[in-house]
């Protein structure tokens, strides 16, 4: 991901590996990226990882994202993550970010996951909190958000993540995660 672009690469990473897993790498600018279906219940998950966000702990997630408006999370620990879509769950949807069980803010949408019931002011100035709260996190993108809702847009090129996995999106078809 690159700064103020929703076109991404097809990159070729190898991970590290921990009991057997493959886990997020900071110190290299490796993090983990999921997208939950959240309409059906399907318990349909797309894992997979992305670079240029920069993030060094926590996770970020939102429920703005194109154009399923799936949960996306981008983090670097698989429990913060968790945590972070559990968060959105209980507030309706939004915006958050969070390290372990620490919201460090967040912005609730709990029409839909896409709409706030705040007033315009609370809204902006939370708003602005979480892109700080990102920034505290080592997020480098001047608007993370922004950039993971388009992360699970699967008609712009070149991979997207969506709730059924890896999408080339140049070929329109699923690829695995492995190559």
């Amino acid at each position: 991901m690159e700064a103020r672009q929703i076109v991404t690469k097809a990159l070729v990473e190898t991970p590290p590996v921990r009991e057997g897993r493959a886990v997020a790498d900071p110190d290299h600018g490796l993090a983990k990226i999921a997208v939950i279906e959240r309409h059906t219940g399907s318990g349909r998950i797309g894992l997979g990882f992305v670079r240029g966000f920069g993030i060094r702990r926590g996770a970020l997630a939102t429920s703005l994202a194109h154009d399923a408006h799936n949960l996306v999370i981008v983090g670097v620990d698989e429990a913060d993550m968790a945590g972070a879509a559990n968060r959105l769950r209980a507030i309706g949807g939004g915006q958050v970010a969070m390290v372990g069980d620490e919201v460090l803010a967040e912005v609730p949408c709990p029409f839909g996951g896409l709409l706030s019931d705040l007033p315009v002011e609370e809204v902006a100035a939370r708003t602005g909190a979480i892109e700080r709260a990102a920034e505290e996190l080592g997020t480098t993108l001047p608007s993370p958000y922004a950039a993971m809702s388009f992360l699970a847009l699967s008609v712009v090129p070149e991979l997207k993540l969506t709730d059924h996995g890896l999408v080339d999106v140049n070929r329109f078809e699923l690829v695995p995660l492995e190559v």
